[in-house]
């Protein structure tokens, strides 16, 4: 059985002695100091699962040690011990994020009370994490999240194309995740212990992307003072991924093409033929068609880079992925600023679906970093959105979106029920709803069981 472990923090000897004892006798494990510097130091060094701090103390007082707690281990429930004339104090304290607080004289029996309701809330938020975490690897190929049709279609696409040389063209709007297409290519090929170099075609002046592709002998040009591998021969037995390739010159288009021709290539200014075996996979944002028309792009080129083809979609083409992505940049960033934010109100999520996502994933990702730096409770509100969010909704589509919410709703239930083995009480935690909400859904939806 688990021996949960609780750190006392109290001035008063007699306090610390009598709060050690009743818990030990509880069956909790704990440890005693006397200040909020020596309680610091025992968490940075130990786990604890909870910590009681007395509100009261000279060298740092009870509400600085729950705020320094938190910067440390954002998710340490910390109980705040008061006494009768410093009631307004520990409301206070809970405002700052206090689980909960004691009075004093202490009642053993009421303190064993708070601290199995704080121990069961903790055991049911990591469950949740976890599931969460489960829900959302079952939609992950790679670093792609995305349980919608035209995801799940890329995800196959990958699998199959992965194994082989071929190059891939990937197409789609700015903030697509094209760049994720092409690393989940690479990691799931053969080639993934080998080299992934990613280059902005269009971040580049034309004669110095030429001299990053494809490297220059040392006198080449002024400044070119060593000898200096390109891209192309530094992703050997690797992939090298070529962004915005509508933007490159017409020069480095035909250089282009008489490699991916022949895959022998001349540095700039040198004489040697140089042969790799590296995998291109480009990817734009353009009609490369119509540039062709308008004689700005290469047939030939077209036809060398065109052998697979991906074309990735827009976010506001497949929103029911939304709250999944949401999901995983909030784990992400919570972590990254040490903050305990258990989710996502309802609210946040009805305002991302009806809004068109013009930057796509990477504005999402951008919104969901924004709210997790500001937030200040547990919970993503509406207040935590970035307030040009409100100015750009699509107008005349409130019908629209609540038609589209319950499609949404019906299969995110689903998924989790399968997850969870249709286990009620589980699927209604991971929703975080409860079980009569659960079943009341079910039968809206007719979601039941299979039999076999």
């Amino acid at each position: 059985m688990q021996k949960y472990r609780i750190l006392i923090v109290d001035d008063e000897e007699m306090v610390r002695d009598a709060l050690s004892d009743w818990l030990t006798n509880l069956g909790y494990e704990t440890r005693a100091v006397e200040d909020g510097f020596r309680a610091l130091n025992e968490i940075e060094i130990d786990n604890w699962d909870i910590v009681m701090v007395d509100l009261k103390m000279p060298k740092m007082d009870g509400i600085e040690v729950l705020k320094r707690v938190h910067k440390i281990k954002a998710d340490l429930p910390v109980i705040i011990i008061t006494g009768h004339g410093t009631v307004d104090s520990a409301v206070l304290a809970m405002k700052e994020g206090a689980a909960d607080y004691v009075m004093k004289p202490f009642n053993p029996e009421e303190i064993n009370i708070i601290l199995k309701k704080i121990l069961e809330h903790q055991k049911v938020v990591k469950e949740n994490i976890l599931l969460r975490k489960e829900l959302t690897k079952s939609f992950q190929l790679d670093d792609l999240i995305g349980k919608s049709l035209k995801m799940q279609k890329i995800y196959e696409l990958i699998k199959t194309i992965a194994p082989t040389k071929s190059t891939v063209l990937i197409r789609g709007e700015s903030g697509t995740g094209k760049e994720l297409v092409a690393r989940a290519i690479h990691n799931l090929s053969p080639r993934s212990k080998g080299p992934f170099i990613a280059t902005a075609c269009g971040a580049m002046p034309e004669t110095l992307l030429e001299a990053e592709l494809f490297g220059y002998e040392k006198g080449a040009f002024t400044g070119a003072v060593s000898q200096h591998k390109g891209r192309i021969e530094m992703a050997d037995q690797g992939t090298l991924f070529l962004d915005e390739i509508g933007d490159i010159s017409p020069k480095t288009q035909v250089d282009l093409l008489r490699f991916l021709q022949v895959r022998e290539f001349r540095r700039v200014g040198g004489s040697e033929l140089i042969k790799v075996d590296t995998r291109i996979i480009a990817a734009t944002n353009k009609n490369l068609e119509q540039m062709i028309r308008e004689e700005k792009f290469r047939e030939d080129l077209y036809y060398r880079i065109n052998v697979i083809t991906i074309e990735v979609p827009p976010l506001r083409e497949r929103k029911e992925d939304i709250p999944l992505l949401a999901e995983y940049f909030l784990n992400k960033f919570k972590i990254e600023n040490r903050k305990n934010i258990e989710g996502i109100s309802g609210a946040v999520i009805e305002r991302f679906m009806d809004y068109e996502w013009p930057g796509n994933v990477r504005e999402l990702e951008n919104v969901i970093e924004h709210a997790v730096v500001v937030s200040r409770g547990n919970e993503i509100g509406i207040k935590d959105l970035p307030a040009y969010l409100f100015k750009k909704l699509s107008n005349g589509k409130i019908i629209t979106r609540a038609l589209k919410l319950e499609t949404v709703e019906k299969e995110h239930i689903l998924n989790v029920l399968k997850l969870c083995d249709w286990n009620i009480k589980k699927a209604a935690q991971v929703l975080d709803i409860n079980r009569v909400t659960l079943y009341n859904k079910m039968e809206k939806y007719g979601l039941k069981k299979e039999r076999i």
